[in-house]
């Protein structure tokens, strides 16, 4: 046997799906064997794989093991003269399996090979091409001169910047996401380090095989889509913190005493300082605009307060109506805000009117309950509540004036879309992204073929694929999705790497699926279309969820003594109560891992097919599942509730 695929798998069910169809069409015409190895996923990956792949070799281990234990699980019994571990979240060409062993069979030498990889948006990762990372090596990484001077000989060799990605080169570290080995060269320096559980551990068999007197290469003749972020985060701290220390086990075990020392000890200040700056760049993201909204209000407020009671009311304010009032008013505005997505992004103005507005009424309402004392003046609440509309207002328009893409108003960035494939698969496509509620601007389709059944596509066509860059820039895309039913991975790499340009997002619909699969940065977790794209998904709908689970088993808790009779399971109801409380469960939600309508939300103690009360069909659970999220409202969960007291125990 040539070659054995190995891809390890958790939680990324969608991406695993596109990948293994991509391996499909890389296999033909060459002797091979995939292996898929699941560490415990709990979004269907492994009953995907059974229908869809059957003759995939299936490892569905019952618990993480980590990368390392999940590759050597496969390794140990693969039979290929060549192995190949692949990331889920990998596209790759129809030819980059033929290409990759016919270099490694006229280069004996060749212990290890990767590819040139790209990220969602067409750009170059460097990681395709990496150094041995030595003390000295890692201390320009961590400080950043590496990025500073990325083509210097002396500072660049982290991802050694100086040698021309579109040539092939020997090098010293292959990347994880695509690592071809010799498999003599394995059976010679031994598989993965289970002492790593996640990064580090290619670094680490890269070294071994090098030290195995093999090469590692660098082959610039094929390319593969690497999402890169979408197995883990590579943003968040906890990221920072499991690499750096990958990074001291490496040197421990590779470096002499006194270089693993200073290693270890630069690689502990770089934890300390990633870690630190992570937190305060994700804390300072969070709170400067409300800061910013607070200080402006308040120097309003003061203005205000001195031009009434100059001239209006020759009434004297005390200085504990700036000092505590004031700051109490504003504090008010911006949760109310905050909870009606004035602080979502991207920037809707009308949100934060709208969370202004709410924050008077609650103002209002507790005013009119303060002893006489503590009334100052309903007039200026209501003058405040002008200014920070007006205020508001008029500085996020100001940051959209700047060019910040952050915090673009939502009305402004509604995205040209083109579809790449013929006109049924794109007339498909068009139909799922309207069922979906996605209201982007379809300006139209490119293909070689543009003749449809019913000739309803016919005054879309765009023109072919030949001039796809051109057509870009013509019509001003700004989003891109290609159809895998009608493109070869290579073509639609290729047309990826003929824009230069940050500003467009690319996506896959893998063929007869219900989901669109992007990935706008290699920091994002990526952008699904679903078919039910469903309005129980967005961040308000969200928040209000949340705020209703927490409010209704506080009531239930409080009234407890009477429901508790009510419902059938009573030491579940009381186990229930605080899950939810505490944020395991919700009070409706998904039944199953299986609900892709309800992606990102709890598992749910009811179900919104127990709206009718009658035993119902999958067909008829879905119908329900789908009107819910689509026309969610709190007013529905609290209903359901109260209908389905004695069930709150299940």
């Amino acid at each position: 046997m040539k070659l054995s695929v190995i891809i390890v798998n958790y939680n990324v069910k969608y991406f695993l799906q596109q990948c293994l169809q991509s391996v499909q069409k890389a296999c033909k015409g060459l002797d091979t064997e995939v292996f898929v190895v699941d560490n415990n996923s709990k979004d269907g990956s492994v009953e995907m794989v059974q229908e869809l792949f059957p003759e995939v070799k299936l490892i569905a281990n019952k618990d993480n093991t980590g990368f390392s234990k999940a590759n050597n699980q496969a390794m140990r019994i693969s039979k290929g003269e060549y192995v190949l571990l692949l990331n889920p979240d990998t596209v790759v060409e129809e030819e980059t399996f033929r290409k990759v062993c016919s270099f490694m069979d006229a280069h004996e030498d060749a212990g290890g090979l990767g590819v040139y990889m790209i990220d969602g948006k067409g750009n170059f990762l460097p990681e395709s091409k990496r150094g041995l990372p030595t003390p000295a090596v890692a201390f320009y990484k961590i400080f950043g001169l590496s990025s500073l001077f990325p083509k210097s000989k002396v500072f660049g060799k982290y991802h050694l910047g100086y040698l021309d990605k579109n040539e092939t080169h020997e090098i010293e570290v292959l990347s994880g996401a695509f690592m071809l080995m010799r498999k003599t060269a394995l059976d010679k320096v031994g598989l993965l380090d289970e002492d790593y559980f996640m990064y580090g551990e290619d670094i680490d068999l890269s070294y071994r095989i090098t030290k195995g007197g093999y090469k590692n290469y660098y082959f610039a003749d094929t390319k593969i889509i690497h999402y890169k972020g979408e197995s883990t985060k590579k943003s968040s701290v906890n990221y920072v913190i499991v690499f750096y220390k990958a990074m001291v086990i490496f040197a421990k075990k590779h470096f002499a005493p006194g270089g693993a020392a200073l290693f270890s000890f630069l690689i502990n200040m770089a934890i300390w300082l990633r870690a630190g700056l992570a937190i305060t760049k994700r804390i300072v993201e969070r709170i400067w605009l409300p800061l910013v909204d607070a200080v402006v209000i308040y120097l309003g407020m003061m203005a205000i307060k001195d031009y009434w009671s100059i001239n209006v009311n020759v009434a004297h304010y005390p200085p504990f109506f700036m000092q505590v009032v004031v700051p109490i008013y504003i504090g008010i505005w911006i949760v109310s805000s905050y909870l009606n997505g004035g602080y979502d992004l991207p920037v809707r103005i009308p949100a934060m009117v709208r969370g202004l507005l709410s924050g008077t009424i609650v103002i209002l309402v507790g005013y009119a309950l303060l002893p006489e004392d503590l009334r100052f003046s309903r007039a200026l609440i209501l003058f405040g509540t002008a200014w920070a509309s007006f205020s508001v207002a008029a500085l996020r328009l100001l940051l959209h004036a700047s060019g910040l893409r952050k915090y673009r108003l939502a009305d402004a960035i509604k995205k040209r879309l083109m579809i790449v494939g013929d006109a049924e698969e794109s007339k498909r496509i068009l139909s799922m992204l309207m069922m979906g509620g996605n209201n982007n601007s379809f300006v139209g389709f490119v293909s070689d073929d543009n003749k449809s059944k019913d000739g309803s596509m016919q005054n879309f066509h765009l023109g072919d694929t030949s001039t796809f860059a051109d057509l870009i820039s013509v019509y001003e895309i700004n989003e891109v999705i290609f159809c895998g039913k009608n493109l070869s991975s290579s073509a639609i790499i290729a047309m990826m790497g003929t824009i230069d340009s940050s500003n467009i997002e690319y996506k896959i619909a893998p063929p007869e699926s219900l989901f669109i699969i992007g990935s706008n940065s290699i920091n994002e977790n990526g952008d699904f279309y679903f078919v039910d794209v469903a309005n129980i998904n967005n961040p308000v709908n969200k928040r209000n969820k949340r705020l209703f689970d927490i409010g209704m088993s506080l009531m239930l808790f409080v009234s407890s003594p009477i429901v508790i009779f009510i419902a059938k399971n009573k030491g579940g109801f009381i186990q229930n109560i605080f899950k939810v409380l505490f944020g395991a469960k919700s009070w409706v939600g998904k039944q199953s891992d299986e609900e892709k309508i309800f992606k990102g939300l709890k598992k749910g103690v009811l179900s919104p097919a127990m709206m009718i009360k009658t035993d119902s069909h999958d067909s008829t659970r879905e119908r329900l599942n789908a009107l819910y999220a689509k026309d969610f409202k709190v007013w529905n969960d609290f209903k359901l509730v109260l209908r389905n007291l004695k069930f709150l125990g299940e």
